[in-house]
């Protein structure tokens, strides 16, 4: 971390602190901080509204486990926020993702186009995460998001779900961005 850490838990100064800090700990429940925290509740503010964001994006978008932590650890390999992948790989295997499927998400090289390596991806995701690997990879790599690859999302999910995927590739490269240029973790340099 090119940044101390803040003790776990961190000295609150105000009531307003101690609130968020308290909400901090309740999202993250036994777990307890994480290194991420720790780095943002150098800043309050920051710190709970993060929170509040993650939080809606992790546990109240309708998405299904496997296309939330899809996108999420794609974000996180094109980015090189291993950090991210660590605490999201599992949670992406725990919804039944296969090893293989494992590999094509971590390469980001791979890119889901049915012309590469005998449609290799094809083989291993169903439509609508093969769907979410390219439009993915559009939104991280390019920020601009062809209009074949958004249609390839469009017939695979309702504008509630396209919005939720859209936020959530969002939020993470958000999320990979910060981990990155702090180092926290001390995985992503």
């Amino acid at each position: 971390m090119r940044l101390p850490y803040v003790p776990d838990p961190p000295p609150t100064s105000t009531p307003e602190e101690a609130e968020i800090l308290a909400r901090v700990q309740a999202r993250r429940g036994e777990r307890g901080l994480l290194p991420l925290d720790r780095a943002l509740l150098h800043s309050f503010p920051i710190a709970n509204g993060w929170n509040t964001l993650f939080g809606a994006v992790r546990t109240q978008t309708s998405l299904s486990a496997d296309i939330r932590e899809l996108a999420i650890c794609r974000v996180a390999a094109i980015n090189g926020a291993w950090f991210e992948w660590e605490h999201h790989a599992p949670l992406l295997r725990e919804a039944g993702m296969s090893e293989e499927g494992m590999r094509i998400i971590e390469d980001p090289k791979i890119t889901g186009s049915e012309e590469e390596e005998g449609d290799v991806v094809g083989k291993v995701l169903n439509r609508a995460q093969r769907a979410v690997l390219r439009y993915t990879d559009a939104m991280t790599k390019t920020v601009q998001v062809p209009d074949e690859i958004f249609q390839e999302l469009k017939e695979c999910f309702s504008d509630k779900e396209v919005v939720e995927v859209t936020a959530t590739v969002a939020v993470y490269n958000c999320c990979s961005r910060f981990l990155v240029a702090l180092d926290v973790g001390e995985k992503n340099r």
